[in-house]
């Protein structure tokens, strides 16, 4: 039986961060487009699926990204050189007013929540400790249908 969304407890988020991915369309465009990868859209499906009131995307380079972001294609993985790093992504955040929101959820890998939990120490990834991307998917799915 689908968990009625008032009560699932993600569905308080007033943010939700999920991943970018590492595959792209070749052209600019809206971030929300932009990236085309299963992870990447089994995460959004979710989000969506949880209706909170602000919906980023988490990218390598460019930090927050709100869906109508205009993007050009890139490729450059978290950690490399010249891309965003916790400072900078916590001044993102505090720019766009978002530092004091509680709850937060992150709807990413290990690494995308280590750096959003430098800014959110207090945020929420259900995805923790499922395993690998295909498990993730998974959950990912089952969560945006029974929301749904």
């Amino acid at each position: 039986m689908p968990v009625p969304q008032h009560r699932h407890p993600l569905a308080a988020a007033e943010l939700i961060v999920i991943t970018c991915g590492s595959r792209k369309l070749d052209h600019p465009a809206p971030a929300g487009e932009l990236y085309t990868g299963a992870y990447h859209r089994a995460c959004r499906r979710a989000a969506e699926a949880l209706q909170p009131r602000r919906l980023l995307i988490l990218s390598s380079v460019h930090g927050l990204l709100g869906l109508d972001d205009i993007v050009a294609p890139y490729d450059l993985a978290f950690g490399a050189v010249g891309s965003i790093g916790p400072e900078q992504l916590a001044a993102q955040a505090r720019d766009r007013g978002l530092l004091d929101l509680d709850p937060v959820v992150v709807l990413a890998g290990g690494h995308h929540f280590r750096l959003a939990r430098s800014v959110w120490p207090h945020a929420l990834n259900p995805l923790t400790g499922l395993g690998g991307m295909g498990r993730q998917i998974s959950h990912l799915n089952a969560l945006a249908k029974d929301l749904g």
